[in-house]
């Protein structure tokens, strides 16, 4: 039974239910109005018979030509003596053109048609209680039919305006909510324009007069490193406040504008990272994938070294970045032993001097940053951490299709990677 159930209930939501749905509107008045022909003419064919099946046949037509199908019905009624193929008809020409003067015209037509016998010359007029009867029931017929399609149409009017209602009242909402998310924007960007760009002005002005008045070679150029981060700093932050404050096509014209990092710049942020690492490119910044993943890489590496000055001071470090097609990229994801990992290395240490043209085949990017233990005798720096960083970069990873994992190795080191398919950005 239950079986029996839902193959019904397929039947019904599948291509046969929807043609079957678009048939019975035009079919089943066709059916109503041949079987009151039958059943008031009889089966054998005469001219009552053939007016009252032309009648109905032309429902199917009803829709396309409401009033010339209207017409067409009325020898029907006035000769075959039917009532549904002009009920129809007429029900059917008050929800399509429902104009005042058309339908009282038709309406007339059909209390005549109902009212007068056929042939003419039956009627009389002497006999006025059969009379009022019968033109009391044209009246229902007629009025009936115009009533009803009224009805539905005036249904459906009020159907289409709730639903204009609606969407104007979600679009009111969306125009709400992206006004309150703009304010909030705004918000947001003067305080970390009055806040962080104060306390990194100061920060920069600070190392500038370290770099000026002090002797020493090594705080020189400490303090030049401390500046040069500090005037990145603030650009970057300009940037971000614009973006913050655009809204629109603005917001566009501020993401172009905005600093876009890429591999190229790895090397330089490496040397600033005041930490011992080792790099290895095996990806010439540009030769292939789209500037998207370069500066999702980017990034991915920066949240890394700063985590280790954080987390594991004096450690040392390796980043590598290198192309990977797909079967190489689902099986880092899915992790690997370090011996695993120490092998591939040295394959692609071997075949490095092909880098651009590696990349150029590659299907996506892999970067990879690894630390050791941190060293013991290093001072653990009080630096602020809310613990989204990693959030962060896993999210920015998926948003372009790509994957990250970051975990502890055995050696009480941490490895942190991340691979970015071409062409998700």
């Amino acid at each position: 039974m239950a079986r029996g159930e839902a193959k019904g209930r397929a039947l019904g939501r599948g291509a046969l239910g929807r043609r079957l749905r678009a048939l019975a509107p035009v079919v089943v008045p066709v059916l109503l109005a041949i079987a009151d022909a039958m059943l008031v003419n009889g089966l054998e064919l005469d001219l009552e018979v053939g007016v009252s099946m032309l009648a109905a046949a032309a429902l199917v037509l009803r829709r396309r030509f409401p009033l010339l199908v209207f017409l067409f019905t009325l020898p029907g009624l006035y000769i075959g003596y039917i009532w549904f193929a002009p009920m129809i008809g007429l029900y059917t020409l008050a929800v399509r053109r429902p104009g005042r003067v058309r339908l009282g015209i038709c309406a007339v037509l059909l209390i005549a048609a109902h009212f007068f016998p056929y042939p003419i010359s039956d009627f009389e007029l002497t006999v006025y209680r059969e009379n009022t009867l019968v033109l009391i029931d044209a009246c229902v017929t007629s009025a009936a039919p115009i009533a009803l399609g009224l009805l539905v149409r005036t249904r459906q009017e009020l159907a289409s305006r709730v639903e204009d209602l609606t969407r104007s009242l979600r679009r009111e909402d969306r125009l709400l909510a992206d006004r309150v998310k703009t304010t909030e924007r705004a918000r947001l960007a003067r305080e970390m324009h009055d806040v962080v760009a104060h306390q990194v002005s100061l920060i920069s002005l600070q190392a500038g007069a370290v770099q000026v008045s002090t002797e020493d070679a090594a705080a020189r150029a400490g303090a030049r490193t401390i500046r040069e981060l500090s005037v990145r700093t603030l650009e970057e932050l300009r940037h971000m406040v614009g973006v913050l404050r655009a809204d629109g096509g603005e917001a566009a014209e501020a993401h172009r504008l905005a600093p876009q990092p890429d591999l190229a710049e790895l090397p330089r942020l490496i040397e600033m990272s005041a930490l011992d690492v080792t790099y290895e490119g095996g990806v010439v910044a540009g030769a292939s994938g789209t500037k998207t993943v370069e500066r999702a890489a980017f990034r991915t590496v920066q949240e890394a070294l700063t985590n280790i000055r954080k987390h594991a001071p004096g450690a040392r470090v390796r980043v590598r970045v290198d192309p990977v097609d797909g079967v190489d990229a689902v099986d880092a994801v899915r992790g690997e032993g370090s011996g695993r990992a120490s092998g591939r290395a040295s394959g692609r240490a071997s075949g490095r001097a092909e880098g651009a043209g590696e990349s150029r085949a590659a299907h996506g990017l892999r970067v990879e940053i690894r630390n050791g233990p941190p060293d013991a005798a290093a001072t653990v720096p009080a630096l602020p951490g809310g613990g989204h960083g990693l959030v962060g970069l896993r999210e920015r990873a998926q948003s372009l299709g790509g994957t990250l994992e970051a975990r502890h190795t055995s050696d009480g080191g941490f490895v942190v990677r991340a691979e970015f398919p071409y062409g998700a950005g």
